[in-house]
């Protein structure tokens, strides 16, 4: 007879109402969650909110914090050990894998599909929230990336490489969203949720791009 499992201890207040009100955002916009909503749906006072975290804002800083600080952390240490060519300029696959695996990964983790609703919602926020919340998660692994990248392509301009890094980041996000759009195109032929396709095909496309 096996042993009895040992049952998962519940989430404390302060968890709950990060991933209650992660789920609220993901599925209605930061806007349009209140806070008493958010209360609601974890089962906790008003009070609670304003101990812990003060404001929504805060809410939605804190809990996007907790998601996005382990994937800007591994890219920066996959970003540490790309692979060199023999004149010692950054393979641009390894450098594009190292900063969108992380992100296509993060739809695998546990919460990660509201998660990645979410940081697609934030992307059309207004400039403070987006600054607050992207800025602040992803700026010094966004940094690292382009600095990295102008090694592997050392003849594209600047402001060129911004650009094309800019279509990048949309292709991104848009896959981690997954809609489903290709999905319902093509009669259920590509499925935009299978990780390893997407990051393989993704990387594939955006070598192209930015090579072009």
């Amino acid at each position: 007879m096996s042993p009895p499992k040992t049952p998962e201890p519940s989430p404390s207040t302060r968890d709950r109402i990060l991933q209650t009100a992660e789920r609220l955002f993901a599925e209605k916009g930061i806007d349009s969650v209140s806070l008493r909503e958010i209360t609601a749906a974890a089962g906790v006072n008003i009070a609670a909110v304003h101990y812990h975290f003060g404001s929504k804002k805060m809410v939605l800083e804190e809990l996007f914090a907790q998601r996005s600080e382990p994937i800007a952390k591994r890219r920066l240490e996959l970003l540490s050990q790309v692979r060199r060519d023999k004149k010692g300029k950054p393979v641009l696959e390894d450098v594009l894998h190292a900063f969108l695996q992380p992100a296509l990964q993060a739809r695998a983790e546990p919460g990660g599909a509201s998660f990645v609703l979410l940081r697609a919602r934030i992307a059309f926020e207004n400039a403070e929230v987006r600054k607050a919340v992207l800025g602040k998660a992803f700026d010094a692994s966004s940094r690292e990336f382009l600095r990295i990248l102008a090694q592997a392509l050392p003849d594209l301009a600047q402001d060129e490489m911004y650009w094309r890094f800019h279509f990048v980041l949309g292709a991104m996000v848009y896959t981690m969203a997954a809609p489903g759009r290709i999905e319902a195109i093509t009669d259920g032929a590509v499925d935009s949720t299978d990780n390893a396709a997407a990051l393989s095909r993704l990387v594939a496309f955006a070598a192209a791009g930015l090579r072009a």
